[in-house]
């Protein structure tokens, strides 16, 4: 039996979504629409070229649609106090592990110094009901002996997003500790390697898949052999959405992982399964990343009844099916729609 968001919950509650411009805020506005949530977010201009945001629609959807750089605190604060949030869902990142390279500074000012800038707006705050952080599956201290990482594990990092990730939990937890009685319930959630529609971000598997195919070009592959936990957007942000409601609830663990349940899988079989697929190795040396990333998610199915839907073959079908039908020119908001139907009915 696999437990659902309640629509009678989010019915009606006010909700600020931040980081709403992005792939995955962008199916989130959307579920939380379709359970009829009272949507708000702030974020930055999504990036230019195509987006989840635009093929959506998700503006017609907010409330307010507000643009401004969680890095400013006394323009975050003025807009949560303005917003009088309910539910709070945390999601703007500087979220790619290339860019964190390049501007490892930006990265830590956006993961952590703007993470604690919304847990200071939060704070006193009247009315909030749960604030639930996004962080990473990357927040572990990765030993490479490619065991499944539990809530449990010590949090590391060894490049750039992966350590902003983690201390942003670390601030997490200090801010709960240290002013509980002026935040709300908070909990972290833990997941990583989300494909699905409309992520069009640079340096992506799926994306940049999407992009070669689009040129008539073999894609570039980093590392074919990495394995990753590959799962599907829906899946993940019905676990978010249990959690919140688990937070409201007082049952919330204060971190979970959310992964897939029939195992990781390398790039080289995500290309397989997709079907029709150029690829070269990327040549010479590329930046670090861990070789192999599993979680156990084992605390999620039992704290919240949360498992994921869709095996990871189904998963990349169903991404699959969503740029085919863009490529075709077909209403993304009805094909969107229709997707998130269909898993909170699963």
């Amino acid at each position: 039996m696999v437990t659902q968001p309640d629509p009678g919950f989010w019915r009606g509650r006010r909700v600020l979504v931040t980081g709403h411009t992005g792939f995955k805020g962008s199916w989130l506005v959307r579920m939380l629409d379709g359970l009829g949530a009272q949507v708000t977010g702030i974020a930055l201009d999504p990036e230019p070229g195509a987006s989840a945001f635009a093929a959506m629609r998700v503006a017609d959807v907010l409330e307010r649609d507000m643009r401004l750089d969680i890095r400013d605190a006394p323009a975050l604060r003025d807009a949560v106090h303005g917003m009088q949030p309910q539910i709070m869902l945390h999601l703007a990142a500087q979220a790619l592990v290339g860019r964190s390279h390049a501007d490892p500074s930006g990265t830590f000012a956006s993961n952590v110094a703007g993470t604690v800038n919304l847990l200071q707006a939060l704070r006193g705050l009247p009315g909030v009901q749960a604030a639930l952080i996004v962080t990473s599956d990357k927040v572990y201290r990765n030993d490479g002996s490619g065991r499944r990482f539990t809530e449990d594990d010590p949090l590391g990092g060894e490049d750039p997003y992966s350590a902003s990730k983690a201390a942003a939990e670390i601030a997490v937890a200090s801010w709960r500790a240290s002013f509980a009685r002026d935040l709300p319930p908070m909990a972290t959630a833990r997941a990583g390697n989300v494909i699905g529609g409309g992520d069009f971000c640079e340096a992506r598997i799926i994306p940049d898949l999407v992009r070669a195919q689009l040129a008539g070009e073999a894609l570039v592959v980093r590392r074919p052999d990495a394995t990753r936990p590959f799962q599907h957007v829906l899946d993940v942000l019905r676990g978010y959405l249990l959690l919140a409601e688990a937070l409201v609830a007082g049952t919330a663990p204060p971190a979970l992982n959310f992964g897939p349940q029939d195992g990781e899988i390398r790039v080289r079989d995500l290309l397989a399964l997709w079907g029709d697929v150029r690829w070269v190795q990327a040549p010479g040396e590329v930046m670090h990343e861990a070789p192999r990333l599993a979680l156990d998610s084992s605390r999620a199915t039992q704290a919240l009844g949360w498992r994921p839907l869709l095996d990871t073959p189904a998963a990349i079908a169903a991404t699959a099916a969503w740029y085919a039908a863009w490529r075709r020119g077909e209403d993304m908001v009805a094909v969107t729609q229709r997707a998130i139907a269909q898993s909170l009915r699963a």
